[in-house]
């Protein structure tokens, strides 16, 4: 088996998009250029965490930078942490059954977008129609 260097990975949650880049380290996560540690809300913080405690010690061995984009703070952190997911699993195959049977959307991306708004009603939305008096 080849020595991976980098690996480059993506995670998306609606309109958010993570881009994560892992390289073999010591452990450190940066998102959008900030420790892991600062980041809040708290429950965002605890839910990108999640891979990282799943994967145990070997978590310690591999650097994550991750630039995250769109969305708003929970779709962004849910975004992150299926990158991580992704990443640790490049390194380690044996992972990907244990993210998959601790929580699917850790390596499976959730294909449910908004519906586009339609012609003549764009502003209120896509099946808004106007209120009618039945009698």
């Amino acid at each position: 088996m080849k020595k991976i260097k980098v690996v480059h990975t993506v995670g998306k949650r609606k309109i958010a998009i993570a881009r994560a880049t892992a390289k073999p380290g010591t452990g450190l996560i940066y998102i959008n250029s900030k420790p892991l540690g600062i980041i809040e809300p708290e429950l965002a913080r605890l839910m990108i965490e999640e891979p990282v405690q799943l994967a145990g010690e070997f978590a310690k061995k591999v650097d994550i930078s991750i630039n995250v984009r769109g969305g708003g703070v929970i779709g962004q952190a849910e975004a992150s942490r299926q990158a991580i997911a992704k990443a640790l699993v490049q390194f380690n195959k044996e992972l990907k059954e244990k993210f998959l049977e601790y929580d699917r959307s850790l390596i499976v991306a959730d294909p449910r977008r908004t519906e586009p708004h339609k012609p003549s009603r764009s502003k209120d939305g896509p099946r808004t129609h106007k209120q009618r008096s039945k009698r």
